[in-house]
């Protein structure tokens, strides 16, 4: 993902809904290109990163990989928005690699529709390594049934940032369920700080992720096991009804979107924002680019990242369990490998180089394999130390309290994503290509629509999608 502005990060990932990172072109320093791979290697491995610092370090990992082994990889670059274009024509040419990563939820499932993964390698790595010392929403996120569709590695979130100093003086509880954050709204909302700020422009994929983050712990989702759409049900009514009368009872008037949200909170104008863990290095004034501006960060640089805490999985009075929105980063072995070979070094990557493919990214890479066998918080405490930022590098932990860490760390475990539990991941791509939830969204927040009507257009949009994909 290119790092090189705070704002476009994020609008870059949002626009695919579900990828991890969108990345420019590489330089001839970098991997070949599919067409021109060489013969002589022992395996193929696709990779989306492409610029030219993160290829130049993980080309230092693969030949840390071929110095313990003795295999060759050769690394090949795919641009995220261009990996399905290069997936079905590598496919039909029969030239596909042993090796993909790091690649989506969505495209793990676009490999297995197409049945391209080896299950049972992938499976030999997560139990040669311990499954034990896996996330385990991480593996179920990667699974279909028993077969093991990727080896996931990392994951990002969208949380629910808030300012524990206010919260503190107020006497209010931590912003963990829906009536916490409406209470909390209500007492800390006032003219000069919103109570709280999320997205809800219409047309932005970052709005449908924003609201799926609070929705989906009111049990709201998308289709149901049986592959009927759900999003007209009480608790997707429910969550846009909340959702609406946060953004219009307590937050900044207008609209909202990707940049003015990370504004309001960094100004010390609002009290809870809704915004992706890639925040965490802007927070702590790592980026020149993207500082806090607070009345207080004047004199004291640290202030706000120091009196602000995070929320992973939310609880909403319709639902059942917390849950929230985020992604997870998976590598998987094809079904067209050398697969013993592809297999070690999958295998290598989430153990001897995993801590060095986390560290080229940590606000991106948050683990999903916390430790090992041997020493069961290595990759965690690893991960904490790591330098994060652009402008200047400091570990999240010189900034951040070891329980703001701690959240981020076991959030994965309330992790989820619409239709991938249910196969349907197909579905939730092409919805926020169309965008209908965020169209309900701004909708109901700019009093166009009530939620229950504009829940029902949404749904039907979705019907009619889902008949498309057959």
């Amino acid at each position: 993902m290119d790092r090189t502005r705070g704002s476009a990060k994020v609008s870059v990932l949002a626009a695919t809904g579900l990828v991890a990172a969108l990345l420019a072109g590489c330089t001839n320093s970098g991997p070949v290109s599919p067409s021109n791979v060489p013969d002589s290697h022992d395996i193929t491995v696709w990779i989306t990163d492409t610029l030219p610092d993160r290829v130049a370090k993980m080309q230092a990992i693969a030949d840390r990989f071929t110095a313990a082994t003795g295999l060759k990889a050769d690394l090949v670059s795919v641009p995220e928005h261009e990996f399905n274009q290069t997936l079905t024509s590598s496919a039909a040419a029969g030239n596909l690699p042993d090796v993909i990563g790091a690649i989506s939820l969505g495209n793990v499932r676009t490999l297995a529709a197409g049945k391209h993964v080896h299950t049972g390698a992938n499976a030999a790595v997560v139990r040669n390594l311990g499954e034990g010392t896996w996330s385990r929403r991480a593996l179920e996120l990667t699974r279909d049934g028993g077969s093991q569709l990727a080896v996931p590695v990392a994951s990002w979130q969208q949380v629910l940032y808030y300012r524990k100093d206010l919260f503190a003086k107020a006497g209010l509880a931590a912003p963990n369920t829906y009536a916490d954050i409406k209470a909390a709204a209500e007492k800390l909302h006032t003219p000069e700080v919103a109570g709280f700020v999320a997205a809800n422009k219409a047309g932005e994929p970052f709005t449908q992720q924003s609201f799926e983050h609070i929705a989906q712990g009111n049990g709201c989702e998308l289709v149901s096991a049986q592959g009927a759409i759900t999003f007209d049900s009480p608790q997707c009514v429910g969550a846009l009804s909340f959702y609406r009368d946060m953004l219009k009872n307590y937050s900044v008037p207008g609209i909202q979107d990707i940049g003015t949200v990370r504004a309001a909170y960094f100004a010390g104008k609002a009290a809870m924002a809704v915004w992706p863990t890639f925040m965490l290095d802007e927070l702590a004034g790592l980026r020149n680019d993207t500082r806090p501006g607070c009345p207080e960060c004047k004199l004291d640089p640290g202030f706000l990242v120091r009196n602000t805490g995070v929320v992973a999985g939310i609880l909403g009075s319709g639902g059942t369990r917390p849950a929230h929105f985020g992604e997870i980063t998976s590598w998987t072995v094809t079904d067209d490998s050398d697969t013993e070979h592809a297999r070690k070094f999958v295998e290598y990557l989430v153990s001897d180089g995993y801590a060095d493919w986390l560290s080229v990214a940590p606000d991106e890479r948050i683990p999903v394999r916390v430790g090992s066998t041997g020493n069961p918080t290595e990759y965690a405490d690893g991960w904490r130390a790591m330098p994060v930022g652009m402008s200047e590098k400091e570990p999240l932990g010189k900034f951040y309290s070891s329980d703001v860490l701690s959240v981020l760390m076991h959030g994965v475990q309330d992790l989820n994503h619409w239709g991938i539990l249910q196969g349907r991941g197909d579905l939730a791509g092409a919805a926020m290509a169309e965008l209908p939830i965020a169209e309900a969204v701004g909708q109901v927040t700019s009093g166009a629509a009530d939620p229950r009507t504009a829940a029902a257009k949404a749904a039907a949009t979705l019907r009619s999608i889902l008949r498309t994909l057959g």
